[in-house]
């Protein structure tokens, strides 16, 4: 069993979970940000010409694509990655997280191991990331995928203000299972989705060191800004997929994007709320696999 990971996962019920558990992997990346490379966790699977690389959202981690993962991989080679200040990638002491620092990791991630232009798929921050990722260097992108995706709108202006000791006490409030239960039913259609395996596998990376601070950090820098000024810069084709019961970031953004985003395919994914790689799994795999064709 992983190494890299808090002893909690051992606790992981479902299948899917204990197998993603099992194949995280931690590369040591380097990077402009820090004289010191920054381990970072991640997990690879199958084996093809044209890799996929999947994004999480906010206060997240790979464990998101439990489900998806394994679908995508029968006949491609797939990465899942935690994306800095996120998941079980390492949060070195004062190492930036910010929505910039996030790209160049990632554009170093690539670098250092995938090395070819990939299939990005992002979900929710991960979605805003990915769009950031594919505007800044878009000769690694060939196709994107966006999954009830942030960037459409900014982020809140509230970090701004989370100064000691509030920031603590915000993050604090997250870390409280009964609220982080509540966000989970939130984001699927079907409640029942929001199991205690559920519930572990989105709390396990808050046993992280300076998870809070990361957090603090990420949310004062501002998080992800609107991207509609420069969507029309994206020439790749996009798929968008969106839940049609998403209560988190709502379903008006998904058209906005179909219309931004020249060329784009606009697919609704039936009784499923935010997560639809994790309420509707094959249902979301085969909409990706039929978009690589």
């Amino acid at each position: 069993m992983s190494k890299y990971l808090p002893p909690e996962f051992k606790n992981l019920i479902e299948p899917t979970s204990i197998a993603l558990a099992e194949s995280v992997e931690c590369e040591h990346i380097s990077t402009p940000l820090s004289l010191e490379p920054i381990p970072t966790t991640f997990v690879r699977k199958g084996c093809g010409d044209l890799p996929i690389l999947l994004l999480h959202g906010f206060d997240s981690s790979l464990f998101e694509f439990r489900r998806l993962l394994p679908l995508l991989a029968e006949n491609h080679e797939i990465w899942a990655v935690d994306l800095l200040g996120f998941g079980f990638t390492q949060r070195l002491e004062n190492l930036p997280i910010s929505p910039t620092a996030i790209k160049n990791h990632l554009y170093y991630f690539w670098k250092t191991l995938i090395k070819k232009p990939v299939i990005l798929v992002g979900v929710s921050m991960g979605g805003a990331a990915a769009i950031d990722l594919t505007l800044t260097y878009p000769e690694i992108v060939q196709k994107l995928v966006l999954i009830d995706s942030a960037g459409m709108t900014s982020g809140p202006a509230m970090g701004k203000f989370l100064i000691p000791p509030l920031g603590y006490l915000a993050t604090e409030f997250l870390r409280n299972p009964k609220v982080r239960q509540n966000i989970s039913k939130t984001a699927y259609f079907d409640e029942t989705f929001a199991s205690e395996d559920a519930a572990l596998c989105a709390a396990l990376h808050l046993k992280m060191p300076r998870w809070n601070q990361a957090l603090i950090a990420f949310t004062k820098s501002g998080g992800y800004r609107s991207f509609v000024d420069k969507l029309h810069h994206l020439t790749q084709p996009t798929l968008i997929l969106w839940g049609e019961n998403d209560r988190i970031l709502g379903i008006k953004d998904a058209a906005k994007f179909e219309k931004a985003i020249s060329g784009s395919k606009l697919i609704w994914i039936k009784n499923c709320g935010h997560v639809p790689h994790l309420e509707q799994p094959e249902i979301t795999a085969k909409h990706i696999l039929e978009f690589l064709i």
